[in-house]
């Protein structure tokens, strides 16, 4: 796994992908994922990731561990955040009519700003729940589509930050759901710590809270 020690207090990094393999190559062996590891420099890593104009980058970690927030600090570019598309919905229906009434509506309205701004060409800064494996795939598939790279950026946060997390925002999910997106988490976690990335993702960061904070900007060139 490359760690890019090089980087360890430069103030951006740009992160190139991978080299496609030529079609006739195509069944063969493929490139290994590039995995950089910017966690445990307590603060002394890059202050910007930067990607290709045609890049994908998907923001995971538990729920609480600061996805969103980190999102809207940093993204320089186009953002899909379905906490977003929630807080939109929150203010226009009524204060007492339960969020489960019109969750299914929330879901459909992201997913298709999400397709929009796919569609778009442009370089698109995704929030990723960690579950939802088939949406990791579809933007797989979008990224090699448009000629570009899924990347993910990896939150690495401790469970009791993450519910702390959770209780700042005044929101939060049940202990069943934290459990299943704790254990996706760690999976993606542990996998990427080895480079095996998920089918269609080519490059990942993995990042701590440190890492995060001190992020400034996450953009893409050209």
């Amino acid at each position: 796994m490359n760690r890019t020690t090089a980087y360890a207090t430069t103030a951006g990094l740009a992160l190139p992908a991978p080299h496609p393999a030529p079609a006739r190559e195509a069944c063969a062996e493929r490139p290994a994922p590039v995995v950089r590891d910017l966690r445990g420099r307590a603060g002394h890593s890059p202050h910007a990731l930067l990607f290709g104009p045609q890049d994908l980058v998907a923001v995971t970690g538990l729920p609480g561990s600061g996805k969103s927030t980190l999102m809207r600090r940093t993204v320089r570019g186009t953002r899909i955040d379905s906490q977003d598309t929630r807080d939109r919905w929150d203010r226009r229906v009524p204060r007492l009519l339960p969020y489960a009434v019109y969750r299914p509506l929330v879901r459909l309205a992201h997913y298709a700003g999400l397709r929009r701004a796919l569609r778009s060409g442009a370089g698109v800064v995704v929030h990723d729940c960690g579950t939802q494996t088939w949406v990791r795939r579809w933007l797989a598939h979008e990224a090699r589509r448009r000629g570009g790279t899924l990347h993910l950026l990896l939150l690495d946060v401790e469970a009791e930050q993450a519910l702390e997390g959770q209780r700042e925002r005044g929101r939060g999910v049940s202990k069943y759901a934290f459990l299943r997106h704790r254990a996706a988490t760690t999976r993606l976690l542990r996998a990427a710590e080895r480079g095996d990335l998920p089918p269609g993702c080519a490059a990942a960061v993995l990042l701590d809270r440190a890492a995060a904070d001190t992020l400034r900007r996450i953009g893409f060139t050209g």
